[in-house]
């Protein structure tokens, strides 16, 4: 049995650059996929029928005078034209981003060895070490790729003082959750019922 690795230094610079993840898209890849199987291959049956001596099907040659008939400049040749385009553009950014925003890339400390952090995981852990200062009635936690928003109410002590405290807590939380990047936090401190 192989003796386990000890655990990285938190302070250590990781192995890996720990990028974004990439979703899989499978839904639009696999309607894109259908549609575009089952138009060739109506089109495959139908030209190998012809070149077999049968006459070409109704809708081939509904379509060849539809063509015939409609010119480029015709209203419905650019709104199909403009939907086709559209369609395009869609497909080249899902395939040109990352998606999965919801994921924060961590730390790679082992070559090989990816993790991610939810947003919504990332928030409630630093909204829990927020309410753990002392004077911290409530917050209000936003996170973001490269920023973390806290709005916190306080309900005693002065407002510098908590926020000093609150700013190096979550500074230090911030590190702990050993993301690739450590977002740029914003704290705001103000009392119940003022803006």
């Amino acid at each position: 049995m192989a003796a386990p690795r000890p655990l990285p230094d938190p302070d250590a610079p990781p192995v890996a650059r720990g990028g974004r993840f990439w979703s899989a898209r499978r839904v639009p890849a696999t309607l894109l996929a259908l549609v575009l199987t089952g138009a060739s291959g109506l089109f495959l049956y139908d030209v190998v029928a012809v070149r077999a001596g049968h006459a070409a099907m109704s809708w081939r040659k509904e379509l060849a005078r539809g063509l015939a008939d409609h010119h480029l400049d015709d209203t419905w040749v650019l709104v199909g034209a403009g939907i086709a385009a559209a369609l395009g553009l869609w497909l080249l950014f899902l395939a040109l981003t990352p998606g999965r925003r919801r994921l924060l890339p961590m730390r790679r400390p082992y070559e090989g060895v990816r993790g991610g952090l939810d947003r919504k995981a990332a928030a409630m852990v630093v909204r829990d070490r927020a309410t753990q200062v002392s004077g911290i009635r409530s917050a209000h936690v936003t996170v973001r790729r490269r920023k973390v928003k806290v709005r916190a109410l306080a309900h005693f002590r002065d407002l510098d003082e908590v926020r000093a405290e609150l700013s190096q807590t979550l500074g230090s939380t911030l590190t702990e959750l050993g993301l690739a990047r450590t977002p740029r936090l914003v704290v705001r401190v103000r009392r119940p019922g003022k803006d």
